[in-house]
């Protein structure tokens, strides 16, 4: 069976990669989210979960350390469950796992978040380069992600 990290932040990037909980039953798969009251559901409602320390871009000092924090727990979480395929709706908190899956060249897929119709995201144009498969939800984005394959609302 393959195994599977499904990682994003909270909000509405975590919304849409539940979106994909059906694949859950056919995988050995951990589910990675930000830490928050808003994501202490999910122990309860889903078999495999960790999370990484939130932090916001908005308290600079601080989220510096928290990322550099997240960078060294998601190396952790990577060696320890070792998976096959990890993939993200974004945003930051999942760009260290999709660094260090391609490092060890484990498959990456990275779905843009159909919020954005017209613009990428930050986190999105950080992994582009070397995620094995990056998805688009709206044709607009080709301009801004040509090697990437559009497939239409998928949540």
């Amino acid at each position: 069976m393959k195994k599977v990290i499904f990682i994003s932040s909270g909000g509405g990037h975590l919304e849409e990669l539940l979106g994909l909980k059906a694949l859950f039953n056919e995988v050995d798969y951990l589910l990675i989210s930000e830490k928050t009251e808003t994501t202490a559901y999910l122990k309860n409602n889903y078999k495999n979960v960790k999370y990484l320390a939130y932090g916001t871009k908005a308290h600079l000092l601080p989220y510096l350390f928290i990322f550099s924090f997240n960078i060294l727990k998601s190396f952790f979480i990577f060696l320890k469950f070792r998976p096959d395929v990890v993939v993200s709706t974004g945003t930051h908190t999942a760009v260290p796992m999709m660094k260090i899956a391609s490092l060890f060249k484990k498959k990456t897929i990275w779905i843009e978040t159909m919020a954005n119709i017209s613009t990428g995201t930050k986190a999105g144009q950080m992994v582009y380069k070397y995620v094995d498969k990056f998805i688009v939800q709206w044709p607009e984005l080709l301009d801004v992600y040509p090697k990437a394959e559009y497939w239409g609302n998928i949540f």
